[in-house]
């Protein structure tokens, strides 16, 4: 008889650093010099803290205790080199509203270095501090207002589980930045992996450059995907796997009914992280074709057109990847025989979780269909109807017991209608209230970073009571947990809030 196969013991984890000892590496800067141009960060005056992350401290190896030192915000300010950094800014290209806008980059971020942390390696990148050569003649300045709400949302939706970048902290100043009106600076630190852009491929395609492009594709596959290497051939692995995770990610959005407002090709990841929050939004009365930004009055980047776009930016990035695999239809094929069902199988089966449904069944594309278009037609809230449904029993008892969900329909017969259909249906693959409810709770959260939130927590911060913005990081942390003490957070959005709109400017 064999002797049983355990797993190997897990390496004891790394021991945390202190700022002044973080173990930085080269990661991007492996590439040669052409991919990225080497500059300090612009000091930023007068720093201070107003939020951080102690997980993601531990994420990249670095001792949380550490937050509370002053030279903390001198550092993720720009104004202190952390010890064995090598600051840069990228160069890319990209897809900007569906139309070919050249050459980009990274206009006010600048990468540190990658550090070896105790869960892998991270990139650290401070957005907002400061020109670069890729500024376009803007100021390369962030401020307080779009720096917590990408704080907030980094961490959301981490909270979600949801691939993104991470933040580990803002750093506030007085220093006015002038935007529609005149605002304070602010950099916020983001960690991830890589921050490599399908826009990095379209760059050096459009330019013509084939070495540069099969050095950024051996990079992404040599340090993040190495099982791409064992393909046939490398690069389509790399895209198709690409077009997967894309696809796994636009479903996750969905889902939880996020919308990232300017799904540019610069704005998308090669690795399938959520990246880039500008003018997000999560859904409240549902709309299919709601658009969380104002800067885009057309409604390209709408909640029902990103899946549809998603698969068109992958279209361009597959149009840089023919340099790599010889001809259109094998990079095109990369992508339609990948993305669509990595996607749909991927919604569906989201859908399913979030509807207590714990078996597919024939009919389900109708019903989904059906749930959507009766969400959109009453406007119900998103999060608060799946939420409310996690509650209700398999079988009609009691009509109090429904009154939670039924107060949120306008038409109470359409209401009725539909939850008899879905009774019916949890028939068909039956199992105990408490255990689907449990499931349904899991796939469901109470809380998102609805803009209502953010933007009160946002009012405080600029009087420097940072109180709010803490509060709200660790509500949403835990966003399917019930939280009685942050109850206020799963409320509707108050009549103010109608008049709150979130654009480009940042």
């Amino acid at each position: 008889m064999n002797a049983p196969e355990f797993p190997p013991p897990l390496a004891a984890p790394s021991p945390l650093s202190t700022l002044d000892a973080l173990p930085f590496a080269e990661g991007f800067a492996a590439l040669p010099e052409a991919f990225y141009t080497r500059l300090d960060p612009l000091p930023l005056p007068a720093p201070y803290l107003v939020a951080a992350s102690p997980p993601v401290a531990e994420l990249i190896g670095l001792d949380p205790g550490e937050i509370g030192r002053a030279e903390f915000a001198e550092h993720f300010s720009g104004n202190r080199p952390l010890p064995g950094s090598a600051p840069l800014a990228a160069i890319y290209s990209g897809h900007q509203f569906g139309v070919w806008a050249g050459q980009l980059g990274d206009g006010r971020a600048h990468l540190l270095g990658a550090v070896v942390g105790g869960r892998g390696q991270w990139e650290i990148q401070l957005k907002g501090a400061g020109r670069t050569p890729y500024s376009r003649g803007a100021d390369g300045r962030a401020v307080l207002r779009s720096s917590i709400r990408e704080f907030l949302c980094s961490e959301a939706m981490a909270g979600l589980g949801i691939p993104t970048t991470r933040a580990l902290c803002v750093v506030g100043s007085d220093a006015p930045v002038v935007r529609e009106e005149v605002e304070t600076a602010a950099v916020v630190t983001r960690i991830a992996e890589s921050f490599v852009r399908f826009g990095s491929f379209e760059h050096w395609a459009a330019r013509n450059r084939p070495e540069e492009l099969r050095r950024l594709a051996d990079y992404v596959i040599d340090t993040f995907r190495p099982d791409c290497r064992a393909a046939a051939n490398p690069y389509d692995a790399l895209l198709r796997d690409v077009s997967r995770r894309t696809g796994d990610l636009m479903a996750r959005w969905m889902a939880v009914g996020f919308m990232h407002g300017v799904m540019n090709t610069d704005n998308m990841s090669i690795l399938g992280l959520t990246l880039d929050y500008g003018p997000f939004g999560f859904m409240e009365a549902f709309d299919a074709g709601h658009i969380c930004n104002h800067s885009d009055p057309h409604g390209r980047y709408s909640y029902q057109n990103q899946p549809q776009i998603a698969y068109w930016n992958l279209f361009r990035l597959a149009d840089a990847f023919v340099p790599l695999l010889g001809q259109a239809e094998i990079a095109q094929a990369a992508v339609e025989e990948t993305y669509v069902d990595a996607f749909e199988s991927r919604f569906h089966a989201l859908l399913r979780a979030k509807l207590g449904l714990l078996e597919a069944a024939p009919g389900d594309p109708e019903f989904f269909a059906e749930t959507i278009g009766l969400l959109h037609h009453q406007r119900l809230d998103f999060t608060q109807f799946f939420r409310a449904l996690s509650h209700l029993p398999a079988i009609a008892g009691d009509a109090g017991a429904d009154a939670p969900l039924r107060d949120q329909f306008i038409d109470r017969a359409a209401g009725d209608a539909w939850l008899a259909a879905w009774r019916v249906r949890l028939t068909l693959s039956p199992w105990p209230d408490t255990e689907r409810q449990a499931s349904m709770r899991a796939a469901n959260p109470k809380y998102v970073l609805r803009n209502w939130l953010a933007e009160q927590a946002i009012r405080r911060a600029r009087a420097k009571d940072f109180s709010e913005v803490e509060r709200l990081l660790a509500c949403l942390a835990r966003p399917f947990d019930e939280q009685p003490e942050n109850q206020a957070y799963a409320a509707p959005p108050p009549d103010w809030a109608a008049r709150l709109e979130v654009s480009c400017s940042s």
